[in-house]
């Protein structure tokens, strides 16, 4: 028998926290983040982290947990939060992966092996170098030349994937994105349900914006300045983060303090965009587009409890309220 497993993602502002709060207290679930930048101490307001009190008592995992000089990455992501797994099975409830870091989810789900190719460290220093002389966009470039799939996946600015990728297809001689792509297609150890909160785009944008703005009465900067005051600096993984790179380069004289909001609120547009297209290729989701539910999360909880029913997901339940489940799931 698999274990089960719901997964809750979708772009960022969207919702998820509040939704996935709901969605572990009618299934007796943990939540265990896949979001790059919430694993990070220190780092509360710019990664919109869920706060003690809005997790309600529901068990968090992956969440206030590293330094953020430490490095997180896929393959650690994948080792913490299989973990976090066996602790949640182990306590009898069941896991509920939430965030928008696609290729964390995608790692988790369909078990990616990522042990096939060990590190060449020269060949990791010389494209390292060669980023900081002639700049990301040069080892793009060389990305796109011999993985075109990869390049258009992996942002220019992601230079740590890019060195990644070309040090994959060196080694090997076949593309990252091939790899990944039979990967995929292996199939998932779980019995799973893959839902994707979604809005209307301008709504979205609009929230993102919303958003920024109370970020910013919330003390950002002043969060970006102690964390730049107790030496963390932006070539960390973690000041790479939207909304710590710009108030860096802020803070530094690099840009004004305008200059800075208009480029985060920007790059959180296209981040969400980016967002819902790699969650668009991904096989078996269950898209829960907020407007057919006239925005109510009360409908859209019991959408996902109906799947999840259905899925034979959810411990064994009164017929009565199984029935339940299918009707307003038939309804909807």
């Amino acid at each position: 028998m698999k274990k089960p497993l719901i997964i809750l993602t979708g772009p960022t502002a969207v919702g998820k926290t509040h939704l996935s709060i709901a969605l572990a207290k009618a299934v007796n679930g943990s939540v265990i983040s896949a979001d790059s930048m919430q694993v990070y101490k220190y780092m509360d307001i710019g990664s919109a982290k869920i706060r003690p009190e809005e997790m309600e008592g529901i068990p968090h995992y992956l969440v206030d947990v590293l330094d953020p000089a430490e490095d997180f990455h896929v393959v650690r992501f994948q080792q913490m939060a299989k973990a976090a797994l066996a602790r949640i099975y182990d306590d009898g409830r069941i896991p509920i992966v939430t965030g928008g870091t696609g290729f964390y989810i995608q790692a988790l789900l369909r078990d990616i092996d990522f042990t096939e190719t060990g590190e060449d460290t020269q060949l990791r220093e010389e494209l390292e170098a060669l980023a900081r002389e002639r700049g990301a966009g040069h080892l793009h470039e060389m990305l796109r030349a011999c993985d075109p799939k990869s390049a258009e996946e992996i942002h220019p600015n992601n230079v740590k994937r890019v060195i990644r990728a070309l040090e994959y297809y060196r080694q090997t001689g076949e593309p990252i994105s091939e790899h990944n792509e039979e990967q995929r297609r292996k199939g998932s150890p779980y019995n799973f349900a893959y839902f994707v909160l979604n809005d209307d785009r301008q709504k979205l944008y609009a929230r993102i914006e919303q958003r920024i703005d109370e970020m910013l009465e919330e003390g950002l900067v002043d969060e970006v300045r102690a964390l730049k005051e107790r030496g963390y600096t932006r070539d960390m993984v973690s000041m790479q983060g939207l909304g710590y790179k710009e108030f860096l380069d802020y803070l530094s004289g690099a840009s004004t303090y305008e200059e800075a909001v208009y480029l985060l609120k920007r790059d959180t547009r296209h981040f969400a965009k980016r967002q819902l297209t790699w969650f668009k290729r991904e096989q078996d989701v269950i898209w829960l587009n907020k407007p057919e539910f006239a925005y109510d999360e009360d409908r859209i909880l019991n959408r996902m409890l109906g799947i999840c029913a259905q899925k034979g997901i959810l411990p064994s339940r009164g017929t009565g309220e199984l029935k339940q489940y299918r009707e307003d799931t038939d309804s909807i």
